[in-house]
């Protein structure tokens, strides 16, 4: 069963129960006691490996990375947002490069749980407002019960999440539960929501589930995305590519 999650990054119970010739509750009892002794990670229904997730970078590491690659997904984003707009824009790198762009406009509000973009937006004629909570240290995101509270009151119309990682099975997932429930509730507080993500975050996983392919209006990445992968994603959401 080990020798199984280490080749294929994953197993699923069905399958395998299938494959083996044997019950489901017996591969259910495998994998417990692989994640006991540290070797799987169970999800629903199968089990990932642990070297399969990805882990989060700090603010630095994350800022030197896809530079070209963020600014030109931020150039596409930016033609999605109408006039009068009130947006959300997730904690990340990638997001920071969009409000880089709106700091001239006047006519729009945005909702941000992230430090980093708040600061750059602080001389700019826009409505800003940050949703408070407990600071990420290294990071700049903010989360806690504070974020949860002004996240559940608010109403917005568009929102643009930042991927940490993206499967197409198991769509965009997150480092953490905390962080992937702060998305979750700006997904729910907003009428559409664009996903931005540049090629190197495809077929990776990460610890905590966010939404499905199928709960997103669509996707911006960049023109480095692999043609197989573009054509793999296409199939499950509308994919916008950027270049320069």
């Amino acid at each position: 069963m080990e020798r199984q999650v280490l080749l294929n990054k994953k197993v699923d119970i069905e399958e395998i129960s299938h494959q083996l010739n044997v019950s489901q509750m017996t591969i259910r009892r495998d994998l417990k006691e692989l994640e006991s002794e540290g070797k799987v990670i169970r999800t629903h229904g199968g089990a990932i490996s642990p070297k399969s997730l990805t882990e989060e970078m700090s603010y630095s590491s994350k800022k030197s990375q896809h530079n070209a690659q963020k600014k030109a997904l931020a150039k596409q984003a930016v033609t999605l947002i109408e006039e009068g707009s009130t947006i959300i824009l997730d904690s990340g790198t990638t997001t920071l490069e969009l409000a880089k762009l709106l700091k001239l406009r006047s006519d729009l509000t945005v909702v941000t749980n992230d430090i980093k973009i708040a600061n750059e937006l602080l001389d700019s004629p826009l409505k800003v407002i940050v949703t408070g909570g407990e600071l990420q240290k290294g990071v700049g995101a903010l989360y806690g019960s504070a974020t949860q509270q002004m996240l559940n009151v608010i109403h917005a119309d568009i929102f643009f999440l930042g991927a940490h990682a993206i499967d197409k099975d198991n769509g965009v997932t997150a480092p953490t539960f905390e962080k992937s429930l702060i998305k979750q509730m700006m997904i729910k507080a907003a009428e559409r929501t664009w996903l931005l993500a540049d090629h190197s975050k495809f077929d990776n996983k990460a610890f905590a589930n966010v939404c499905a392919l199928s709960q997103l209006e669509g996707l911006i990445t960049d023109d480095q995305i692999e043609g197989e992968i573009l054509r793999d994603y296409e199939s499950k959401i509308s994919i916008w590519v950027g270049g320069d």
